[in-house]
């Protein structure tokens, strides 16, 4: 038995060392393979419209877009987009139905979601020629001799809340409205209401600042633009608002991720803002930053 067992030891040792070369070859090559095949990258599955500029576009031109890939790289993930019209069952078609996992730009405490810390407050603003009528408050006089052009929202022509001010004015016959969802066919649907001022078509328009302040710098007319007063007409019609993204109301992790992503971020997310000409509301105080 110890013979045998000597034996076999014995001539173990030399298989022993064939198989640590075997298995140091195999190493390395599962490192090379590694190497050359990382692993895949995180996802961030996002729900964005693929034709709503300044805010999102299949080319990725918007600066919803330009914000969620900075957040992506902070979080060492990869974009994929689930695209779909933002139109009536937005949430439920994408989001809820498990396509995608964060909405950008929602407003703050949407009810169906879990929302994040407002990345940007903005407001409405009255759009007018330069040269023309100058408005800053729904109360002013002149509204009542001129054209004005509203939002609507919806194929039922929703009302928005300038929709709403004018109306409690008494302003009826005179304002126009314009679908924010407009012609999908076309590119950049919203951006029909500004086309009308810089025409001549409207006096004044009153827009949401981020549509305002990106489609007034490409008209060929100057326009000028001018947050409307007060921010909050009556007891609960307010003009100004906080913008978040959402996630599924049990995705508390995604949204803190989220969140802390955005603030870190904070100071680049307001340079995209700015290039875009999104008017910001801080405290009370309106940074229009819309020049041509």
């Amino acid at each position: 038995m110890c013979s045998s067992s000597h034996s076999i030891a014995g001539r173990s040792l030399p298989a022993m060392g064939g198989m640590a070369r075997h298995l140091g070859a195999a190493l390395i090559s599962a490192a090379m393979l590694t190497a050359a095949f990382p692993a895949s990258a995180r996802e961030l599955r996002v729900c964005a419209d693929p034709n709503n500029l300044p805010f999102s576009n299949r080319a990725g031109e918007g600066f919803e877009n330009r914000i969620v890939a900075l957040l992506a790289k902070d979080l060492g993930a990869e974009v994929s987009y689930t695209w779909w019209a933002q139109r009536r069952g937005f949430v439920r078609n994408t989001l809820k139905s498990g396509l995608c996992d964060l909405i950008p730009g929602i407003a703050a405490g949407m009810e169906s979601l879990r929302t994040t810390a407002p990345y940007y407050r903005s407001t409405y603003v009255f759009v007018t020629r330069e040269g023309g009528p100058t408005v800053s408050s729904f109360d002013d006089p002149v509204l009542r001799d001129v054209t004005i052009g509203v939002q609507l929202v919806g194929d039922d022509g929703f009302n928005t809340p300038p929709a709403h001010a004018l109306s409690r004015r008494g302003m009826v016959e005179n304002v126009r409205g314009y679908p924010l969802y407009g012609d999908y066919s076309r590119p950049n649907p919203p951006a029909r209401i500004v086309d009308a001022v810089a025409s001549g078509e409207l006096a004044v328009a009153v827009v949401w600042g981020p549509l305002a302040g990106y489609f007034a710098r490409r008209e060929d007319a100057a326009l000028r633009l001018s947050p409307v007063q007060p921010q909050i007409d009556g007891p609960r019609l307010p003009m100004v608002f906080d913008i978040s993204m959402g996630v599924r109301k049990e995705d508390e992790a995604l949204r803190q991720e989220i969140d802390d992503a955005l603030q870190r971020r904070r100071s680049e997310i307001a340079a995209i803002l700015a290039e875009y000409g999104v008017p910001r509301a801080e405290a009370g105080l309106v940074q229009t930053r819309l020049g041509r």
